[in-house]
Order: C-alpha cells, then structure tokens, then sequence
C-alpha cells in the first residue's frame, strides 16, 4: 500500500525555506548590526566614553528622544483620528485624502525638507507671518512669546518628525477600524450606553495594541530621521542639533568608531522602548481575554 504522504520532502522544505528567512535576516538585520559593534570595538572603552557622554551628545540625545516621543504621542492622537474619518466617515476626495497619507513615504526626505523651510521659514509663505513686525508676530511678542521661527528651533525639529512619521500610527490604526464589529457597538448602544462610553469601553481598547504599536513605530522613525530634520533644524550646537547629525559630524572628522558608538546609544535605547512598548502590548491584550 502505497502512502499519499511523505514526511521527508515536507521536512526538508521545512529546513530549507527556514534556513532561506534566517540567512535573509543574518545578512539583512544581524550582520550589518554584528559590525556596528565591531567597529566601535576597535577605539579603547574610555575613549568610547567621552564621545558618547560629551556634553553636545548628552543635548542631542535629549533632543532626539524628547522631540521623537513627543511627535510620536502627537501622531498617536492625530493619527487615530485621522484614521477614524477615513475609515467611518463618506466625504469628497476621500480616496485622495487617504492617499496623501502616504505622501512621507514616497517623498524623498531633502524635498520634503526643502518644502518644510520654503513654506515655515522666515522669508517661507506661512512663516514670514510670524516675524516680528507683522500682526501675528506683535500678538506674540505681547503675550510674552520671543520671535518665532519654525526653522532653526526645537519646533521645527519637531515638526519635521511629526511629518515624517504621521503614516505609522494611520496605517497600523485603519486596519484594525476596518475589522471591528459593528454589531459589539450595537449591543452598547442597546444595553443604554452613550457614545462616550462606547468609544472607551468597547472600541478604545481594542484600538489600544494598534496605537501602541503605531507609536513605536513613530518613535523608532523619529530617533533616526536625518533627510528632513538636517534641513530645518540649523544644526545648532546644544540647541537643535539632533544625534544623527552629531553622528554625521563624527563621520567628516573621520571618527568612525566615535560614531557608530554614539549610533550604538541610539540602537539600544529604541530596542529598550521597543521591548516595553510589546510587553506593554502583550499585557493589553491578555487584560482583554
């Protein structure tokens, strides 16, 4: 009798397509990361220690995560929203709304930047509205505000991180709209509950791993965005300069073990946020069950 299975080919496509993932990611994820650390090896530890605990990389580590974590907790907000008229509301142009969204994506970060600094710098169409001497700009000189420039400021590095990582929290966000069942909301509506209640107790928490994960997504872009920020930052010193440009700045001078390390900080902090955010993840969804 002849068997219509036969384990061993199964198992021996098993291994190879298996082996296939792991030597993709070796080369795509763990080798690039396996010389990182290489070549930070090839400087002594203390040498290490003063370049990454300088006094402008102790300011551009703080910038970078502070601007990153507060662009990813506006694009957690605005993002859900967004992705909640595109998902439960009909309107004109909506498929074109929709796919402005991925417009970061496909634009390349130096356009991206040169448009930000055409339209919000000083001479730029909005932002010669806030110079001193228009009546925007007295406005806020009076309220006790300095003069504002979008460019060449902690805004504006927050700006430009906003605009680059709005997609993340929208596209994880939507999909997870489009699955919920509109019959739970019309058992809270059935059993007396409002429309407050019903976004907070039914659909909020199922949105929550999405967000979630949107926001770290968000982050994780943010910390390394460079094209976008270089351009409308000023890269100043303790003030605005973030730690990709301070890494790019050890590179000019040829400090490559310098900088890798300085990458290094930036890698281990976004796998540490990384790694919360999931546990963080893993525990709503076992309240949930």
């Amino acid at each position: 009798m002849i068997s219509r299975t036969n384990p061993i080919p199964r198992n021996a496509g098993r291994a190879l397509f298996s082996g296939l993932v792991l030597t993709y990611l070796s080369f795509i994820l763990l080798l690039p990361l396996g010389v990182i650390f290489l070549q930070a090896s090839k400087r002594p530890w203390q040498e290490l220690w003063q370049v990454i605990t300088a006094p402008v990389a102790i300011e551009a580590y703080k910038l970078s995560f502070s601007a990153a974590i507060l662009a990813a907790l506006i694009n957690s907000v605005f993002g859900m929203i967004l992705a909640w008229i595109l998902v439960r509301y009909d309107f004109p142009g909506k498929r074109f709304a929709d796919g402005l969204v991925d417009l970061p994506f496909a634009m390349p970060a130096v356009v991206a930047g040169i448009a930000l600094v055409s339209l919000y710098g000083p001479d730029g169409l909005l932002g010669r509205y806030l110079n001193p001497g228009t009546a925007l700009g007295n406005g806020l000189q009076q309220l006790g505000f300095s003069p504002v420039n979008l460019t060449s400021s902690v805004i504006g590095v927050v700006f430009a991180k906003v605009f680059v990582t709005l997609p993340f929290v929208v596209r994880t966000v939507q999909p997870v709209l489009m699955e919920l069942e509109p019959e739970v909301e019309e058992a809270a509506y059935v059993l007396g509950a409002n429309d407050r209640q019903v976004f907070w107790r039914v659909i909020f928490p199922q949105l929550l791993p999405a967000i979630l994960t949107g926001f770290t997504l968000a982050f994780a872009r943010g910390v390394g965005e460079y094209g976008v920020v270089v351009l409308i930052s000023g890269n100043i010193p303790y003030e605005t300069m973030i730690s990709s440009v301070y890494i790019y700045r050890r590179l000019e001078e040829y400090d490559y073990s310098g900088a890798t390390a300085v990458a290094i900080v930036l890698l281990i902090v976004s796998l540490v946020v990384l790694i919360c955010i999931n546990l963080l993840q893993w525990w709503t969804r076992r309240y949930e069950n």
